[in-house]
C-alpha cells in the first residue's frame, strides 16, 4: 500500500484546522479591531487662516477643533462652544447619549450629536482614553492566566509521554508481526491526534472573547488575573462618594457660631479654591450662587483625611472634619458622646451631632486667633445616591455576596446614606481615614475563624488605590460622565484590575458574572480538550485511527474549542 495520499490530505486537514482556528481567532478580536476604528483619520482645527483639516496625527494640546454633526471626535477635550448630545456607546457600553455643553469633557472615538460645537484638544495619541482602553484590552488578551500556566505545565509532561506512547506503538505493532510500514501508520495517527493545540488554545481563546465582549460593555479587565479571581469573590467593599452617590455634595446650610458674620461662606469659598475634594467644589459652587467671587488664598496647606488650612484676607482659617476638631482639641474625643461629654462639650458640638443625626456631613471653619482656635461656622453637606444603585446592590446580594460600604464621613451620615440604599448598619464601615482603606479590606479577607474570603474592592479616586490594590479583585469606576472634577481617576484605574468605563455599580455584577462565564468556558474546553486526547490515543494506538482520520479530530478539536469560546461574544450585562 502506497500513503501518498493519506500524507497530503493529513496536511490538508492540520492546514484547514489552522485555517479555522485563525478565522476564529479574529473573531475574537473583534472588539480591538471595532476600537481602532473608532479613530476618525482627520481632524477639522481653527487656525489663522480659518478651519484647516489636518491628519489627526498633527493634533496638538490646546488645539482648538470643530466637530460637526455626526463626526466622530478626533482626541480628548473639553466644548468650548455649542452644545450636542454625544453617543460614548462604544467606549462606556451606555446605549443612550450623554449631553455635552460649555466646560464638559468629551472623549476621543465618540460620535457627536446634532449640534456643532468647538473643542480645546486635552490629550492626543497615546494618552486618550480610547488609547488607554485599548491598550488594556491588548494587554489583558495577551497576559496568561494562572490557569494557563497549569496547563502550560501539563503540556510540558503531555507532549514527552505522547512521544513515548507513539514509540510504544511503533514497537508493539512491530513485535506483534506487523510490518514497519503498519507500524509507523499507527504511530503517526497516535502523534497526529494527540497535537495538543486545543489544550493551548482552551484558556487564551476564552480569555480573548470574554474581555472583548466585556469591553464592548463598559467593563475593561486590565489582567487575566482579575478575569479568573472574579468569579470567587464573595465580598464586594464600596466607597462611598462617588461610587455609591454622585460625588457631588451640596452644602445644605451654614451656620455662624459668631456674634457676627463678616461672610463665612466668601471666606470659605476662598480656602477651598482650587481643591479637588468634592465637599470644597461644594462649597466654592454655593458661595458663586449667591453671587460672591471667592478670593485667592495663601499658604494653603492640605490634611489629608482632615481638610485644609491658609490664610485668607489676614486671617488664618482651618476648614475641616470633626475628627479633626476632636485632634486639635476642639471637641470630644468620641463622637458617641454620653451625658457627661454632653456637659463637658461646647455648646457648637450639639449642634454638629444634630446634623450629624439628620445625615449630614458636617465640617467646621476655625479661625486661628492670637487667643486659640476659635470655631465659626458649621457647614452641613448633603449627596445624593447614584440611580439605580438600591437595585444594583440588591442583585448583588441575591447573588450571594456579602456586602460592606467605607466612608470617610461621620457615623450618622453613613448610616443615613445606608437606609437610603438598602444596606444594613452593620455593613456600613464610617470614620475611615484614607489610608486605612487597604487595612480594612485586608481585615474583611479573614474572619473570626480564620476562613479567607475573596474580596473585591469599588473605588474611583486617588486615595481609593491602595485599598483597590489590596482587594483581590479591584474594581475602578472611570466615571468618563463626570464633569472633571477630581484627578484620582487614572490613579484608581492604574491600581485596580478591572475597570468600569461608566460609574454604573450594575457593572459590578456585570463584571463577576463575565468573569464567572469566562472561567466556564475555559473549564469546558479544557474537558473537551483532555477528552479528545484520552478517546483518541488509545483508539490511534490500537490502529482503529488511520492518520487522515485522526488528522481530522485533531482540526475538529481545535476548532470546537474555539467556537465554544465564541459563544461569549453573545453575553450582554
Amino acid at each position: 500500500h502506497l500513503y501518498f495520499e493519506g500524507s497530503a490530505v493529513v496536511i490538508t486537514l492540520v492546514l484547514l484546522g489552522k485555517w479555522l482556528e485563525a478565522r476564529a481567532k479574529r473573531q475574537t478580536t473583534d472588539a480591538i479591531r471595532a476600537l481602532h476604528a473608532l479613530r476618525p483619520e482627520r481632524a477639522r482645527v481653527i487656525g489663522l487662516d480659518g478651519e484647516v483639516e489636518i491628519p489627526i496625527d498633527e493634533l496638538l494640546v490646546g488645539d482648538r477643533v470643530v466637530v460637526l454633526p455626526g463626526e466622530r471626535f478626533a482626541a480628548d477635550g473639553v466644548v468650548l462652544e455649542g452644545q450636542t448630545q454625544v453617543d460614548e456607546s462604544m467606549l462606556t457600553g451606555e446605549p443612550l447619549p450623554v449631553a455635552k455643553t460649555i466646560d464638559a469633557k468629551v472623549t476621543g472615538g465618540s460620535i457627536n450629536g446634532e449640534g456643532r460645537v468647538v473643542m480645546r484638544v486635552s490629550a492626543t495619541g497615546t494618552a486618550t482614553v480610547l488609547a488607554n482602553i485599548i491598550r488594556l484590552v491588548e494587554d489583558a488578551q495577551a497576559a496568561k492566566a494562572p490557569i494557563q500556566r497549569l496547563v502550560d505545565q501539563v503540556s510540558a509532561v503531555f507532549v514527552p509521554v505522547v512521544l513515548v506512547l507513539a514509540v510504544l506503538t511503533l514497537l508493539a505493532w512491530w513485535f506483534t508481526g506487523h510490518s514497519v510500514e503498519v507500524s509507523l501508520i499507527h504511530s503517526v495517527a497516535v502523534l497526529v491526534i494527540a497535537c495538543p493545540c486545543a489544550l493551548g488554545l482552551a484558556t487564551p481563546a476564552a480569555i480573548m472573547a470574554g474581555t472583548g465582549v466585556a469591553a464592548k460593555h463598559g467593563i475593561l479587565i486590565k489582567d487575566a488575573q482579575a478575569l479568573e479571581v472574579a468569579h470567587r469573590v464573595d465580598t464586594v467593599a464600596f466607597d462611598k462618594t462617588g461610587t455609591l452617590t454622585v460625588g457631588q455634595p451640596r452644602l445644605l446650610s451654614i451656620t455662624s457660631l459668631t456674634p457676627t458674620d463678616p461672610g463665612w461662606l466668601g471666606l470659605a469659598a476662598s480656602l477651598q479654591r482650587g481643591s479637588e475634594h468634592p465637599l470644597a467644589h461644594a462649597v466654592v459652587q454655593a458661595a458663586k450662587a449667591q453671587d460672591l467671587t471667592p478670593g485667592a488664598p495663601d499658604k494653603v496647606r492640605a490634611v489629608p483625611g482632615y481638610g485644609s488650612e491658609g490664610e485668607v484676607q489676614g486671617r488664618t482659617l482651618m476648614l475641616g472634619s470633626l475628627r479633626w476638631m476632636n485632634v486639635l482639641g476642639l471637641a470630644p474625643a468620641s463622637a458617641q458622646h454620653d451625658e457627661q461629654t454632653t456637659h463637658t462639650a461646647p455648646a457648637w458640638w450639639a449642634q454638629a451631632q444634630a446634623l450629624q443625626a439628620q445625615g449630614a456631613t458636617v465640617s467646621v471653619l476655625v479661625e486661628r486667633t492670637p487667643q486659640g482656635l476659635m470655631p465659626c461656622a458649621l457647614l452641613a453637606f448633603g449627596d445624593e445616591p447614584k440611580p439605580g444603585v438600591q437595585a444594583a446592590l440588591a442583585t448583588l446580594r441575591a447573588r450571594g455576596l456579602r456586602l460592606v460600604m467605607i466612608s470617610g464621613d461621620n457615623l450618622g451620615a453613613a448610616h443615613a446614606m445606608a437606609q437610603r440604599l438598602g444596606l444594613r448598619p452593620d455593613e456600613v464601615h464610617a470614620d475611615v481615614m484614607p489610608g486605612d482603606k487597604a487595612a480594612l479590606v485586608k481585615s474583611l479577607q479573614h474572619n473570626d475563624h480564620g476562613a479567607p474570603h475573596v474580596v473585591a474592592f469599588v473605588g474611583d479616586g486617588i486615595n481609593d488605590a491602595p485599598a483597590l490594590a489590596a482587594a483581590d479583585v479591584g474594581l475602578a469606576m472611570a466615571n468618563l460622565h463626570a464633569d472633571g472634577h477630581g484627578g484620582g481617576t487614572d490613579v484608581a484605574m492604574q491600581a485596580a484590575g478591572i475597570t468600569l468605563m461608566r460609574g454604573d455599580v450594575a457593572l459590578v455584577a456585570g463584571a463577576l458574572d463575565i468573569s464567572a462565564r469566562t472561567v466556564a468556558k475555559i473549564r469546558q474546553n479544557l474537558f473537551w480538550a483532555f477528552a479528545y486526547n484520552a478517546a483518541g490515543i488509545p483508539l490511534a494506538a490500537l490502529g482503529y485511527l488511520s492518520p487522515v482520520v485522526a488528522g481530522a479530530a485533531m482540526a475538529l478539536s481545535s476548532v470546537s474549542v474555539m467556537t465554544n469560546a465564541l459563544l461569549l461574544k453573545r453575553w450582554k450585562v
